[in-house]
């Protein structure tokens, strides 16, 4: 177990805020997670993270940063049709995408490239094109934070929504993520209608395979998104608002343009990325923060900015598209 103090987080956010930790610990299994724990002379609060692909850091952070190393990829159950594999909640998530896709398992192709670590991946109900990975977790493992003690939750216990769960809501700094259990198919399962996947395909003439779509996919988010080594940034930065059909249907008609997805019965899910780009922000310098040039979704860091730039920038991007369409725009970032 590493442990250390007065630590940099400069290599652990995507967005490249230059803030420390009063203690960094990071555990290769539950059981030195659950020694730490019950130390009981920890810096408050605790801040589990990944690889802070999600976070924008305001300032320092005066408690104690936990980082998972628990690695493994493990099959629990197969059959002809399907397999169940428990993953540790350290692993990278694209490494446990392209693991799938070498094996011929279907189901997490579409989130090929998505930053981040398989533990965040189920606290976040991660998304792109048109899959959640809520349709493909079976249960979570946790160590609740209060006593150590296992527990294991179903995926009707995660009570997953839109890029939500129960460890972001009702229980959030009560558990911590140590495993998760993916079922994938077997069998071919495509999803190829979200976005531009087909005219890409299309592109490639090349056989619909897993490996194609993967490729495809990360072709797709290459060309959109900045690579955090280059520009800071953590993705897309708001979620994409769901609004009531009748308040759709009234903006089309002057936006006859305006996209929209299904999203239950008398709902609709506009992009957020388009209703950004339509209040003129995107390719905009605010200081040393930005939207970036070819996705109005992610907003950058353009070198030496405070996580306070980011947030203001981000409030008026927020501002204007309420003030042009009447949606609010929701961060899918985590201020911390």
């Amino acid at each position: 177990m590493k442990d250390l103090r007065d630590y940099s987080l400069l290599p652990h956010n995507t967005f490249g805020m230059d803030v420390r930790a009063a203690r960094w610990v990071e555990y290769a299994s539950e059981e030195e997670l659950r020694a730490f724990l019950m130390q009981g002379d920890t810096p408050l609060p605790l801040l589990p993270v990944g690889s802070g692909s999600n976070l924008l850091f305001l300032g320092n952070f005066s408690g104690t940063v936990l980082h998972s190393a628990i690695q493994g990829i493990r099959v629990v159950y197969e059959n002809e049709d399907e397999v169940e594999v428990c993953v540790g909640s350290g692993v990278v998530w694209d490494e446990f995408v392209a693991y799938a896709v070498s094996r011929g398992w279907y189901g997490a192709e579409n989130l090929s490239l998505i930053p981040g670590e398989v533990g965040a991946s189920a606290v976040q109900n991660i998304g792109a094109y048109g899959v959640e990975v809520k349709d493909l977790i079976t249960k979570v493992d946790t160590l609740c934070i209060a006593t150590g003690e296992h527990r294991r939750f179903s995926n009707a216990e995660c009570r997953y929504t839109y890029r939500q769960s129960v460890f972001k809501r009702e229980m959030k700094g009560c558990y911590i993520v140590t495993k998760v259990f993916f079922r994938l198919s077997k069998k071919p399962v495509w999803h190829l209608d979200y976005g531009n996947i087909r005219a890409e395909l299309e592109k490639a003439h090349a056989e619909l395979t897993l490996e194609t779509l993967r490729a495809v996919i990360i072709r797709i988010r290459k060309a959109k998104l900045p690579d955090p080594v280059e520009v800071g940034n953590a993705g897309s930065f708001f979620m994409n608002p769901v609004i009531p059909l009748a308040q759709y249907e009234a903006l089309r008609v002057s936006y006859p343009d305006m996209p929209h997805y299904p999203a239950g019965e008398g709902k609709v899910k506009v992009p957020a990325g388009w209703l950004i780009d339509r209040c003129g922000w995107k390719g905009k310098k605010q200081g040393k923060v930005g939207v970036h040039d070819k996705q109005a979704l992610v907003l950058v860091n353009l070198g030496g900015a405070t996580g306070e730039e980011v947030r203001r920038l981000a409030e008026d991007v927020a501002d204007s598209v309420k003030e042009k369409f009447g949606i609010v725009i929701v961060p899918e970032v985590n201020y911390i």
